[in-house]
C-alpha cells in the first residue's frame, strides 16, 4: 500500500490560527512576509521546489509537528471522526495502508487503546502496511499485503475476533495519468470495501480515501447494498485542490447482505 507524497494531513483550526498575529488586526501584508520560500535548487524539478514550499507553509503540517502527530492526514479522520462518531471508546479498529501511523494515533487516543481514561472502555488499534512502520504506543503494527489470501484470517487472529471500524487511507503510486490514478484508488477503494465486510461486526463502520473521477459508482452502490448510512465528505483538512474525498459508510448490515450481493452478482 503505497502512500502518495504529502499525503499526512492537517486541521481546520491549524488553518484559522496560522496568520500572523492571529487577532483582528492582523494584516495580509504581515501575513505573507512570514510565508517561507524555498528556493529552487540544482537538479531540483520547480514542482518539487512548489511542493516543498507547500509543505513549509501548511498550517496543518505545522500543527502535526507542534502536536506530535505523524503528519497532516492525523486530521483528516479526527475531522471525519468529530461529525460521524465511529472512533469510540472501546472500539475494534483496523487502519488499511497505515503509514505513516497518523490515523493510529488519532484512533488509539479515541477509543481508548491505552487504557488512561479511567472508567471508558479499553479499545484495540491493529494497523497493516506493506512497508515497516515506526512502532506506536497502544496500537498493534503489522506488516502485511492486505490482498494476500490469508490476510483477512490473519487480521481476525491479531483482534481475537471481529472489528467494529476498518479504515483505509491508502493510494497507488502516481503515474501521473489522472484517469489512470483514478481507476487504481477506485480498485483500493473496493478491496478494501470487500475486506471490510469479511472482518466487520454487523453495525460497523467502513471509511475510506477515494479520488473524485467518475468511476467511483460500482463502489458508491456497493457500500449503499451493504451499511444503512453512506456519505460522501472532503473534511477540511483535505486540501482545496485535491481532488480526494473521503466515503463513511456506518451501519454494516452483516455478512449476510455481502453473500446475498455476490450471489446476485
Amino acid at each position: 500500500m503505497v502512500k502518495a507524497p504529502g499525503k499526512t494531513g492537517g486541521a481546520a483550526g491549524g488553518a484559522a490560527g496560522g496568520g500572523a498575529g492571529g487577532g483582528g488586526g492582523a494584516s495580509g501584508r504581515g501575513q505573507r512576509e512570514l510565508r517561507v520560500r524555498v528556493k529552487t535548487a540544482k537538479g531540483r524539478k520547480l514542482s518539487s521546489t512548489l511542493w516543498l514550499e507547500r509543505q513549509l507553509n501548511d498550517p496543518y503540517v505545522l500543527r502535526a509537528r507542534k502536536e506530535g502527530y505523524r503528519g497532516r492526514a492525523a486530521y483528516k479522520i479526527l475531522e471525519l471522526d468529530d461529525k460521524f462518531r465511529f472512533l469510540v471508546p472501546g472500539a475494534r479498529v483496523v487502519d488499511l495502508g497505515c503509514a505513516p501511523g497518523g490515523w493510529c494515533q488519532i484512533a488509539v487516543n479515541r477509543v481508548n487503546a491505552l487504557g488512561d481514561r479511567s472508567g471508558k472502555k479499553v479499545g484495540t488499534v491493529l494497523g497493516v502496511d506493506l512497508q515497516e512502520v515506526e512502532p506506536i504506543a497502544g496500537a498493534e503494527i503489522h506488516q502485511l499485503d492486505f490482498l494476500a489470501e490469508d490476510a483477512d484470517a490473519r487480521v481476525k487472529g491479531w483482534l481475537g475476533g471481529r472489528a467494529d471500524v476498518v479504515m483505509s487511507d491508502m493510494a497507488a503510486a502516481s503515474s501521473g495519468h489522472k484517469g489512470t490514478d483514478h481507476l487504481r484508488i477506485i480498485a483500493l477503494c473496493e478491496a478494501a470495501a470487500q475486506f471490510a465486510f469479511d472482518v466487520l461486526e454487523e453495525g460497523g463502520t467502513f471509511v475510506a480515501k477515494v479520488l473524485a473521477g467518475g468511476a467511483e459508482q460500482e463502489l458508491q452502490t456497493l457500500l449503499k447494498q451493504n451499511f444503512r448510512k453512506v456519505a460522501n465528505v472532503k473534511p477540511p483538512a483535505s486540501r482545496a485542490d485535491s481532488s480526494e474525498k473521503f466515503v463513511v459508510a456506518q451501519g454494516f448490515r452483516g455478512r449476510g447482505a455481502a453473500s446475498a450481493e455476490d450471489a446476485g452478482a
